[in-house]
């Protein structure tokens, strides 16, 4: 790998990736608790939809910056503190009791500044990986790390329902904005250059549906995508419920399963098929579900143990999949088409599908957590099935992507 990025370009794109996760999970992982502290559970759903929608634009901005040659550093720098900036007003509109819509207008803001930055990291890193089944795992294990450590100081200053979380997470963004002049000036992937909306967003790469086992990644991490999307708006709440404080340590634990399935990847990729290692994840999805719905302390806390092994072996199995088997010419767009799909559409759908079905299961005993678990795990079981099913049908011989140009 070394010969490929350098040590030293490695190390600064490991360093960026942890930045940007710590910063993400400041923002991610306590947003339903302080959102709930502040009287505003009803925006909860909608604030975790902000981002499904900025992931519609998030390309269309990507590749209009790759058209004009701006370097992928400078880039990064001004949507991290453009990302500082609404966050900041974010907490100071929580704090100052704004209306509720004009909270969510700075929210969406905010998430159309912060939406692109880790799918531009990514997407740097995979062009310049030799081998990427094997060697992403590495360099994706230190978002994670970032993931963990911006989870784990929430707890420590005991944040997990203050708005002022939001002036902690402006700072880390203001951090990675000045590291971004640490890194070269890298030129943007080329086939990020003179591509039109519809190839940008990934809508040509539809004819890849023709494709069994590409049409099999679609539309199983679609599906799947509708039930996690209930995870981080709404454990947290349910971790105070239940009477566990310092609830970013408590989330924290997804990622130890997320770290041990990141480093385990590439083992397992080379030596099982990916629908073997899919169909786990798929599984690992239904236990933790259903292990939240007893609605107690020990069945809530492994449920989220188990939520990062669930994910990576899930999306980022098909992510990686996806950029193997494709045709280089495709990648690109069928990459745009994935994110379109899985953080567009799946976590749009999850995420208001979530807060109707927290509305039904609250009452003024407080909120049925086996029922709103519980059909969770029913909806990860639906994708299981269809997984099941197109999986079956992908046996049969298919075209292959290359010959679809």
């Amino acid at each position: 790998m070394s010969s490929v990025l350098g040590r030293l370009a490695y190390g600064e794109l490991m360093v960026l990736f942890f930045i940007q996760a710590a910063g993400m999970a400041i923002w991610m992982v306590p947003l339903g608790g302080i959102l709930d502290s502040s009287g505003r559970h009803s925006l909860t759903a909608w604030a975790f939809a902000t981002t499904a929608l900025a992931s519609f634009v998030s390309p269309l901005l990507f590749g209009a910056m790759a058209d004009r040659h701006i370097h992928p550093a400078r880039l990064l720098r001004g949507l991290a503190t453009s990302s500082a900036f609404f966050m900041t007003l974010v907490g100071w509109s929580l704090h100052r009791h704004l209306a509720s819509g004009w909270i969510l207008a700075l929210i969406q803001c905010f998430s159309l500044t912060y939406a692109p930055m880790f799918s531009i990291s990514t997407t740097l890193v995979l062009a310049r990986l030799e081998n990427a089944p094997r060697d992403f795992g590495g360099v994706r294990a230190l978002a994670t790390l970032g993931w963990m450590s911006g989870s784990l100081l929430v707890g420590l200053l005991n944040l997990d329902r203050s708005p002022t979380t939001e002036f902690l997470g402006a700072a880390i963004w203001l951090v990675m904005a000045a590291f971004t002049f640490l890194l070269p000036d890298w030129e943007m992937p080329s086939a990020f250059e003179h591509l039109n909306w519809k190839e940008r967003l990934g809508l040509d790469a539809l004819v890849l549906f023709r494709n069994r086992d590409i049409r099999l990644v679609f539309v199983t991490t679609t599906l799947f995508n509708i039930p996690l999307a209930a995870f981080y708006p709404y454990a947290p709440v349910h971790l105070h419920a239940l009477g566990l404080s310092n609830s970013g340590a408590w989330m924290s634990l997804a990622q130890v399963s997320e770290l041990a399935a990141m480093f385990s990847l590439g083992w397992l990729m080379t030596r099982l098929n990916f629908k073997v290692i899919m169909l786990c994840g798929l599984a690992l999805g239904i236990l933790r579900f259903a292990l939240s719905s007893f609605n107690t302390p020990v069945g809530l806390v492994l449920g989220i143990s188990l939520h990062g092994a669930s994910y990576v072996l899930v999306l980022m199995t098909g992510t990686v999949y996806l950029n193997q088997k494709v045709d280089p010419a495709w990648r690109t767009r069928a990459q745009s088409l994935l994110a379109l799909l899985n953080n567009g559409a799946g976590n749009l759908v999850g995420y208001l599908s979530a807060g109707f079905w927290m509305g039904t299961c609250s009452h003024s005993a407080g909120v049925n957590w086996s029922f709103f678990w519980g059909l969770e795990a029913v909806m990860a079981a639906a994708a299981s099935v269809a997984f099941l099913i197109l999986g079956r049908s992908s046996r049969r011989p298919s075209v292959h992507p290359s010959a679809m140009a």
